[in-house]
């Protein structure tokens, strides 16, 4: 039996989106927390150790929060945004738009959120843009080779890509709704107690 009715095609998995960079930065600080405190732990004395522990407590969420957390994840239906201290979900048919200048940024219901894991470099734009220049005196008519093809800084490939998910998916069903704001207490909790704990050894010590 057939229908008449339009079907919505089903939303996909989400796309993931992350700074290498800031991964491989988190990584590294902390390996080197660890390694400095876990050395102050085994060898400290009196109450060396328990510093050591606020410290971890108090740093490891911080260094979690600005490196490895960050992420956005998009699909047909929605932009949910990971930052350091707050997750934002939203619709598509809420997102008014996207844009990188010194930043990436999505604009929504009068607000402003930062792309935290979307970086936009400067500098490569701007060599990007350089090599754009160069090859537009090729002209004329001549073809260019795949080598030759423009390459545009990731950001804004980035940035291209999720305008056109918005352009496709505001006017899904499953896309409609408000954008929803969460505090990320699982990053703050730690870090607010570990600082209050070392200010009192401190102030005890």
């Amino acid at each position: 039996m057939s229908s008449d009715q339009p079907t919505e095609e089903p939303a996909y998995d989400d796309r993931v989106y992350r700074s290498p960079m800031a991964t491989v930065t988190g990584v590294v600080l902390l390996a080197l927390l660890a390694w400095l405190c876990g050395d102050a732990v085994v060898r400290g004395h009196g109450n060396v150790p328990w510093i050591a522990l606020a410290v971890v407590l108090c740093l490891a969420p911080l260094i979690v929060a600005f490196t490895v957390r960050p992420a956005v994840f998009a699909n047909a239906d929605r932009l949910r945004v990971r930052n350091p201290f707050r997750v934002i979900e939203l619709p598509w048919a809420a997102v008014d738009s996207l844009r990188a200048r010194f930043s990436a940024e999505v604009l929504a219901e009068g607000a402003t959120y930062q792309l935290w894991s979307i970086p936009v470099s400067l500098r490569e734009r701007n060599k990007a843009n350089r090599r754009q220049t160069r090859r537009l005196g090729l002209g004329n008519g001549q073809s260019k080779t795949p080598d030759e093809e423009v390459r545009r800084a990731s950001a804004d490939r980035t940035m291209d890509e999720l305008r056109t998910l918005l352009e496709r998916g505001a006017s899904r069903a499953g896309a409609q709704g408000s954008v929803k704001v969460s505090w990320s207490y699982e990053i703050i909790a730690p870090s607010v107690i570990g600082a209050l704990i070392l200010i009192v050894l401190l102030a005890t010590g």
